[in-house]
């Protein structure tokens, strides 16, 4: 199992410590390259910096995206580490040198089911990182020796705080990968997928584009439930779809649906009851732009047959 030690803004961790998130964005000043190193599941480690040279918690990972800083703050709003968006436009243009760039693109490392340890239950990296020289973090396997010593120690405090289900020989919590409903086979923890992770999930996932309308304007797009979460749907990619803000409100209306071989209706009663809707019934009867490329994160014909029966005919 890979495990990665990320060194942690000092404000971010304080503040997220004492708001208990669903899931939250450890983002990247600079944008940076893609974040491959961890697997979805695979634990990231906050390691906060001098003087205190300590692991203070964890989350785990979900996935890596690069967004627009007014963007990541629609996304994730307090669960960036801020009380405001000048707040967080502050700490990220602090970490930049082009500051008059105003909404400069960022990178965004999604974490879900974060645990911030107490103070008595900090880890000392001392033995396994310097104290100089690296500024980002740094990567850990459970293959190696100082891998394995440093994960039993953090195994030992997560499990104070939280029974995760870890997905490790002999523990009484582990899961096979059949009860696995993520994308891709888990590491050690099966996250529970918050909104915001769902959202950057979604959007990627249907390359940034309306699936109807092909629309890329990413401010007006949304990760619409196909079954809402207020109905037991889960906020699991296959239970999503991109749409437009107003396409959005359609759906959820049920004035637009999609069939199990992923074409576009549109209800006459649209024009029934607003005596207009020209700008969506040229979409009816086509198919959808752009589907995810993996079959486990393309619309669930279950979750399309329990929107299918709100739709309005």
């Amino acid at each position: 199992m890979k495990f990665y030690l990320g060194t942690t803004d000092h404000n971010w961790f304080n503040y997220l410590s004492k708001i208990s998130p669903e899931d939250i964005n450890f983002w990247q000043p600079g944008g940076g390259t893609n974040f491959r190193i961890l697997q979805q599941g695979e634990p990231f480690l906050f390691k906060l910096k001098a003087p205190y040279h300590v692991i203070g918690g964890v989350g785990f990972f979900s996935s890596h995206t690069l967004l627009p800083l007014n963007m990541a703050w629609d996304v994730f709003r307090e669960r960036n580490g801020s009380r405001s968006f000048h707040e967080f436009s502050k700490s990220i243009l602090a970490y930049r040198n082009d500051k008059e760039t105003l909404n400069p693109t960022i990178g965004c490392i999604v974490l879900t089911d974060p645990i911030f340890f107490r103070l008595e239950d900090w880890i000392s990296v001392d033995p396994y990182m310097s104290k100089t020289g690296i500024v980002q973090g740094k990567g850990f396997d459970t293959t190696t020796l100082a891998g394995i010593e440093l994960w039993n120690q953090i195994d030992l405090v997560i499990q104070k705080y939280s029974n995760i289900g870890l997905n490790i020989p002999g523990s009484p919590l582990s899961f096979s990968d059949s009860e696995w409903p993520g994308y891709g086979k888990p590491g050690l923890h099966k996250p529970r997928i918050g909104q915001g992770a769902f959202r950057v999930l979604v959007t990627d996932a249907y390359s940034r584009r309306c699936s109807i309308s092909g629309e890329k304007t990413l401010p007006v797009l949304d990760a619409a439930h196909i079954k809402p979460y207020n109905e037991q749907g889960p906020h699991h990619v296959s239970n999503g779809i991109l749409l437009r803000s107003d396409m959005h409100k359609l759906f959820d209306c049920g004035y637009i649906t999609i069939t199990k071989d992923y074409k576009v209706e549109i209800s006459k009663a649209i024009k029934e009851e607003f005596e207009n809707g020209k700008e969506y019934y040229q979409y009816h009867g086509k198919e959808l732009l752009n589907l995810p490329n993996q079959i486990i994160e393309k619309p669930n014909s279950d979750y399309i047959e329990w929107h299918n029966n709100i739709f309005k005919g």
